[in-house]
């Protein structure tokens, strides 16, 4: 590019005086927008062009970016009439310049991101990237360790572009006198009016908002649709008004609500006594023991179905396939989200999915929420969590100490492990400090109750040399990393068997998620199956090939542990209910899907009609039908969508004071 080259920008938009760096920035973001969704595009072709919106997706897009070169200008247009005449010219083009480059920038950074974020979560960056950016550290070493390259790559595009805006601007930064002041003031509500329309983008009672440009049933389609920094921003500011997110869905009044929760046939004949609490009921266990046994629950990271031979996927967890003959082998458990804190609400509190955060990170569940630690605590069990990371991770320290675990063990606690990565000590390291923890609560005869969670599984994939024989040549692979794992537990599990704690301990192994949940869908449904086993104690060998979620895991290990309870918990008991039909609810960004046993599904979205479907387990596909759920479908699902919110709000998901 010569050096003529700024003025000959500078003549397309100097006519407009004061409104040459708004107009430069505007186009600027519209270009930019329209390119990297040109590149997306092309990228992405086979999913793309299998959409109803194709090629209109520039269009709709076009729109998009629209919208965000509106925000991004309105700040300098409304202080155009008080800076933009000759007393105040000096100021206003620093004001302007600086504030363009930053916009600019911004705007850069977050479409340079885009890419590696589609890579992991199949889609455009959204609340899953403000939220790790509350973990610096962690977020720094596993880009450090994984990503290094990209990242360097990234940055200097992104700072080479912004100079390039800057030099371009460079002829208007020079003008020593502002352009018409009068005619400047004479067109400004015009301007404003254009600028509010432009952010505004529709002439409907409510604004644009991602829901609008939803329009295909594949995810990563739809978020092409729209640009990264519109997708960030709108959830952060959702953040603000998640505790009623679920009402995108629809409303319902509590009573009908209650009266779906009470009509599911393990909950029919319940008594639900509290005002104060709606799904406070008793569990009396099917198995009588004269002395509850022991609990330990391992959350393997990320460890979905497709990484279990026996379940559809590739045969990296050899350990673990060999132990489900031994106990209780969940054939169609699914996962409740795509995110750690998601199994943990859905594992430890049985408490169902919701669009808003999970409960580990909301603030009004920090205390006296309902945890099997807190039930157990009750019975004068020792509780405690073990994790070879930072427990502040996630928020997990304040909502396990919150909530009935006396006991919390993180990466502080370990004098010199074998192996430590990015996301803390290795998964052997974990479960020998767990070997250790469990023999000295066994020795003083008090029970226990233990919460495990793996994290070896986790990008950038690191683990100790010579454990496994790999399944890619390449050593850094979520597959090696799976298989590492496998093998941690394995050898926990081998050494536990061993042990005196084996007869008096129920073991639960289950994955907090899959890892990579992505499809060409609104709600993958195929990535959502996780492997889940119940081992130990006296526990015999079944298969259970009924539909089941998370929140049924909480009260089978009740039953089977021998405890009689009161609890909120609304999941079904496998000992005493086998058979009766299943259901799982699965939360995916702003979707909500409820399957029931024949594998029908109903998926809820914001600000639109349910769509209904069949999920092919064969295909791993889900058939969307033309015709809409059946308005009792519509209601049981909408019902179990819009309880947590509601609970979590009241405060009303715990136990009675002791």
């Amino acid at each position: 590019m010569t050096s003529s080259s700024p003025r000959f920008i500078y003549r397309l938009f100097g006519w407009s005086g004061a409104y040459a760096p708004i107009l430069m920035l505007f186009s600027a973001i519209l270009i930019i927008g329209g390119v990297s969704r040109a590149l997306l595009v092309v990228w992405q072709f086979g999913r793309v062009a299998e959409t109803s919106v194709w090629p209109s997706i520039f269009l709709h897009g076009l729109r998009v970016d629209a919208i965000v070169a509106g925000f991004a200008v309105a700040p300098l247009v409304l202080l155009l009439p008080i800076l933009g005449h000759r007393f105040s010219w000096k100021i206003w083009k620093r004001i302007t310049i600086l504030w363009a480059l930053f916009t600019l920038f911004l705007f850069i950074f977050m479409e340079i991101a885009t890419p590696t974020f589609i890579n992991e979560y199949d889609t455009r960056p959204n609340r899953l990237f403000v939220e790790y950016l509350n973990h610096p550290k962690e977020i720094m070493s596993m880009l450090w360790e994984g990503y290094l390259p990209t990242v360097i790559a990234g940055l200097v595009a992104c700072i080479a572009i912004t100079l390039l805006f800057a030099w371009l601007l460079q002829p208007w930064s020079q003008e020593n006198r502002p352009g018409h002041y009068g005619k400047a003031l004479l067109v400004w509500p015009i301007v404003v009016l254009a600028v509010f329309m432009s952010i505004r983008s529709s002439t409907g009672h409510r604004p644009a908002n991602p829901a609008m440009f939803a329009l295909t049933s594949d995810g990563l389609v739809n978020s092409m649709i729209i640009n990264s920094t519109w997708s960030v921003a709108f959830s952060i500011y959702n953040l603000k008004h998640e505790n009623h997110a679920s009402a995108n869905y629809g409303q319902m009044d509590m009573e009908t609500i209650m009266s779906e929760i009470k009509s599911e046939p393990w909950l029919n004949g319940a008594t639900f006594p509290s005002e104060t609490f709606p799904t406070l009921h008793a569990q009396t266990p099917k198995m009588h023991r004269a002395r509850p046994l022991n609990l330990v629950i391992v959350l393997e990271e990320s460890l979905g179905a497709t990484f279990v031979e026996s379940l559809g996927g590739i045969p990296v967890t050899p350990r673990l396939e060999a132990l489900k003959d031994k106990g209780w082998w969940f054939e169609n458990l699914y996962a409740t989200g795509t995110r750690s804190v998601r199994g943990i609400e859905a594992v430890v509190s049985g408490f169902p999915p919701s669009p808003a955060r999970s409960v580990v990170k909301l603030s009004l569940s920090q205390q006296g929420f309902f945890t099997l630690a807190e039930l157990l605590k009750r019975k004068d069990y020792d509780t405690g969590f073990i994790y070879g990371g930072e427990a502040h991770f996630d928020n997990m320290r304040s909502f396990f100490t919150g909530n009935g675990f006396d006991t919390i063990i993180d990466q502080h606690s370990y004098e010199s492990p074998v192996f430590t990565g990015s996301w803390g000590v290795s998964d052997e390291d974990l479960f020998n400090k767990a070997h250790e923890d469990i023999q000295k609560l066994h020795a003083l005869g008090k029970p226990f109750f233990r919460l495990v969670f793996s994290s070896s599984n986790h990008s950038p994939f690191e683990y100790p040399e010579n454990r496994i024989e790999q399944y890619d040549e390449e050593k850094r692979t979520v597959n090696n990393a799976v298989k590492y794992a496998d093998y941690a537990l394995g050898e926990f599990i081998e050494t536990a068997q061993k042990s005196d704690y084996w007869q008096d301990t129920l073991f639960l192994i289950v994955a907090d998620h899959d890892a990579r949940v992505w499809g060409d869908e609104l709600v993958p449904i195929k990535n959502f199956q996780i492997p889940g086993l119940i081992i130990g104690a006296d526990t015999e060998r079944r298969r259970i090939h009924s539909v089941a979620s998370q929140i049924d895991l909480a009260p089978t290990l009740l039953s089977l542990m021998g405890i009689q309870s009161e609890h909120p918990m609304i999941g079904r008991d496998f000992v005493t209910y086998p058979d009766e039909p299943g259901r799982a609810m699965m939360q995916f960004n702003d979707y909500y899907a409820w399957m029931d046993h024949e594998h029908n599904v109903t998926i809820l979205r914001p600000s639109q009609p349910p769509l209904a479907g069949t999920y092919i387990k064969e295909t791993g596909q889900t058939q969307y039908l033309t015709e809409p759920p059946s308005a009792d479908t519509i209601q049981k699902a909408l019902s179990h969508a819009l309880l947590p919110l509601t609970l979590y709000r009241e405060q009303s998901y715990g136990l009675p004071a002791d």
